[in-house]
């Protein structure tokens, strides 16, 4: 059996291990690693180099760094211009949810479900109804909000562009209050249609007097377009000469009064509404300014007016008469009768 070899000692590291001749200092350098690490090993400026020749290494690079901030700002806005699309113009997920409910609030009160679901020979209160015309009353303002904030954008009003006003979400207005909240309570509490004051639109950035005009009225023309809509399914479904007391129909047909009270009251040249901004266009920034910061006091005040009992039969009593003139079926003013007080089921 072979012996085997005692371990070699190892030879020593010329760079680890300095010769025993050399300076303290020297091998004191040679045995630490940062010391022998090149100056620009970490791609940091001023390593390894004194503090003078640092201070101007410093001063050198500032410029290199405020070029690439200046880059960076280049890339940002041109990555913000590349994300503008037409995607911008899609109808937001909550749209088409509030649309879907809508439709299925509609199929419900088609069938009379709840009639079902309730004991015999027990009375019901409809509650789906209510819910059918709340969630078609929200389309509604959704829609006659984005025809305002689609005339803008191209009429110059590029800030609204992506917004939830273009985008139909009526949930994510940056006013709320004004363009949801108090059309639903107007609604609710009165009976009859009436949207929030414009105010959100940029009219400086709107340059003629006749593109401001257009934006005003492209509100009113699109509730117009879908009381038109919905009073020609309602006649289509319903004949002349034939009556129902049909959930679904009766509510399409309140539906279609209260996109016609809307635009009606709209077109009044009074603050608040958007008869005023087409005033307004003709007669300088100064009535621009004052809807805007008193807008949703006078909206309020409108209302208010029309909510007085004297005011609000009169007004109720012409809205009926005018269906009743227009549509070849008389009785469908009592189908919106009818879809008002399914609404108001308190009352």
């Amino acid at each position: 059996m072979p012996t085997p070899e005692p371990p070699q000692p190892a030879e020593p590291d010329a760079m680890t291990v300095p010769d025993s001749g050399t300076d303290p200092g020297e091998r004191e350098r040679a045995a630490d690693p940062w010391a022998r690490m090149p100056d620009d090993a970490l791609n940091a400026s001023g390593v390894g180099a004194d503090h003078a020749d640092g201070g101007d290494e410093a001063g050198g690079t500032a410029p290199e760094r405020g070029d690439r901030a200046d880059g960076g700002a280049e890339t940002e806005e041109a990555g913000t211009e590349r994300a503008e699309s037409w995607a911008d113009f899609l109808p937001s997920p909550v749209f088409l949810l509030v649309l879907g409910l809508a439709g299925f609030a509609g199929w419900l009160s088609w069938t009379h479900v709840e009639l079902d679901w309730a004991e015999e020979g027990t009375s019901v209160t409809p509650l789906i109804p209510p819910l059918l015309i709340l969630f078609g009353w929200i389309v509604s303002v959704a829609v006659h909000e984005f025809a305002h904030a689609l005339a803008a954008y191209l009429a110059g009003d590029r800030s609204l562009r992506g917004s939830a006003y273009l985008r139909l979400n009526p949930f994510a207005y940056r006013e709320t209050f004004g363009g949801l909240v108090l059309p639903v309570v107007y609604l609710g509490v009165g009976g009859f249609g009436l949207n929030g004051p414009p105010t959100y639109v940029d009219w400086d950035r709107v340059p003629s007097r006749g593109r401001r005009a257009v934006v005003a009225l492209a509100g009113p023309l699109a509730s117009l377009v879908l009381s038109g809509l919905l009073a020609l399914t309602v006649s289509l479904l319903v004949p002349a000469g034939q009556d129902t007391t049909n959930w679904a129909i009766s509510s399409l047909a309140f539906l279609a009064m209260a996109n016609a009270t809307s635009a009606v009251v709209n077109l009044l040249p009074i603050p608040g509404l958007d008869g005023y901004h087409v005033l307004a266009a003709f007669r300088g920034a100064g009535w621009t300014e004052f809807v805007r910061v008193n807008g949703l006091f006078c909206s309020i005040a409108v209302f208010a007016v029309l909510w007085l009992p004297v005011v609000r039969d009169v007004f109720e009593k012409s809205a009926y008469a005018l269906f009743d003139l227009i549509l070849p079926n008389p009785t469908i003013p009592g189908m919106m009768f009818h879809g008002k007080l399914l609404l108001q089921f308190w009352a």
